[in-house]
């Protein structure tokens, strides 16, 4: 009898053991049975070391790029192939937002029934939200400047366009690229933001100062923190006020603000922004920001103006944008339009689908202080005129980097339209004044999307 005890719970234990095990499998194989398909030693997924299935479409259907077993096919069009560099990748897999290293997954048609297996063999067609004639847009406004345009719908958080540059044809590539063309600047690298932070010291002021919008200065163009310690400005402004102040970009009243605000203010501020943050865009991974944030004085004040240790990533404060303009509710971005039956079926519902996010960043009255504020910018400083039969909102920054070089030209906004829920954000790295560099380039990118 205890003999067939004995047997009894060896095989219990045993029985233990295999449902433990087919557990820890079923774990593994939902979590990581993609990362197996796509193994590179898989030869029915890559051809001497290449990805040899799936097709890449933009938002209107056009080919971006065909993995085929004798290498990938790029659009026709060279202009395109330029924009959409970072996005399709190169040959040699040296873009790490390129497609065949971002949506491996989906390219070659994996699911966790059927694997990589389909009856064509040709893994799957997928489409980017971006649009290939906009990004040729942003590209060829850069106008051979280094630097990133972006926009996305603020509302269903799709973006329609992420250039970067340097960037080259990838179709043709230079024996040597320039320096800094493998990285996207809208995603993967960070930058000082200049006076479009001060949109983020606004924020702090409006919701927990109670005399935010009359308290004034008189600005005579410079602070003294003693001996040749200032912060200044371009020229005097005069009496300002919260909104003047953001009009003519005063650094003198916006780090003063700072420092009546303080640093553990303006931290909960930036924190709440995402500045600090990374976004998962379908599997691309945005860049952190960093801030430093001193106790006082003249290095506190320049951080509320947007300089000192501060450093933004272009991705996010384009999400922040999008907050304002989306009564300080911030949807977050995606770039991948659903491919299978599941994800079509949930794309819209929240934690399962695409829309798998909003953050609120600030309150809603606060949210319409600042589109008004930005729309004042607009109007009364940078001339309306400029951009015309848009509804912009809009400030500009011109963020020193130090040296001899130019600063960084910067401009963030919106479209406050129901029918063209745009936000965008251009960076001309070392292009000069904000408005009038990538201004500019923000108005030639919107009318291709508006028009």
């Amino acid at each position: 009898m205890k003999k067939i005890e004995k047997r009894a719970i060896m095989c219990l234990l045993l029985a233990f053991v295999l449902l433990v095990g087919v557990g820890v499998f079923s774990y593994r194989y939902v979590t990581d049975g993609d990362d197996w398909a796509s193994y590179e030693g898989n030869r029915d997924v890559y051809a001497d070391g290449d990805l040899s299935k799936g097709r890449l479409y933009d938002i209107n259907g056009t080919l971006l790029m065909e993995n085929t077993s004798d290498g990938i096919i790029y659009n026709d069009d060279s202009t395109i192939r330029r924009a959409m560099m970072h996005v399709t990748g190169d040959r040699d897999n040296n873009i790490t937002t390129g497609a065949n290293r971002a949506f491996t997954d989906e390219l070659i048609g994996y699911d966790l029934i059927n694997g990589v297996y389909a009856l064509n063999n040709a893994g799957e067609d997928v489409t980017v939200t971006l649009d290939a004639n906009v990004c040729a847009a942003a590209y060829e406004a850069l106008a051979g400047r280094n630097g990133t345009v972006g926009v996305y719908n603020y509302e269903t958080g799709d973006i329609i366009c992420m250039v970067s540059a340097p960037t080259y044809d990838p179709a043709d590539p230079p024996t040597s690229p320039e320096e800094g063309s493998y990285i996207n600047r809208f995603t993967s690298a960070t930058f000082v933001p200049g006076s479009i932070f001060k949109l983020v010291t606004a924020a702090a002021a409006i919701e927990n100062l109670d005399d935010a919008y009359t308290w004034t200065i008189n600005c005579t163009g410079s602070v003294s923190y003693g001996g040749d310690y200032a912060v200044t400005d371009t020229s005097a402004h005069g009496t300002v006020d919260l909104k003047k102040a953001l009009e003519v970009s005063c650094n003198c009243y916006f780090g003063q603000l700072a420092e009546k605000l303080g640093p553990g203010l303006l931290e909960k501020y930036v924190e709440k922004a995402g500045l600090m943050s990374s976004y998962d865009i379908n599997g691309i991974k945005t860049a952190e920001g960093s801030f430093d944030f001193p106790d006082s004085g003249m290095n506190l004040a320049w951080t509320g103006i947007g300089q000192w240790e501060d450093m933004v990533n272009p991705c996010s404060m384009m999400v922040y944008m999008g907050a304002i303009a989306n009564g300080g509710e911030a949807v977050m971005p995606n770039i991948i339009e659903p491919t299978s039956f599941w994800d079509r079926l949930t794309a819209d519902i929240p934690f399962l689908g695409r829309t798998t996010g909003k953050k609120q960043m600030i309150d809603s009255s606060t949210a319409m202080s600042l589109t008004e504020m930005m729309a004042n910018n607009v109007e009364s400083h940078y001339g309306s005129g400029n951009f015309p039969g848009l509804n912009v909102c809009a400030k500009s920054g011109t963020a020193e980097v130090g040296g001899s070089k130019e600063p960084h030209a910067w401009f963030a906004g919106f479209l406050d339209d129901p029918e063209n829920p745009y936000a965008f954000i251009v960076l001309v790295e070392n292009g000069g004044y904000g408005a009038d560099a990538a201004g500019s380039v923000a108005n030639q990118v919107l009318q291709s999307i508006v028009n």
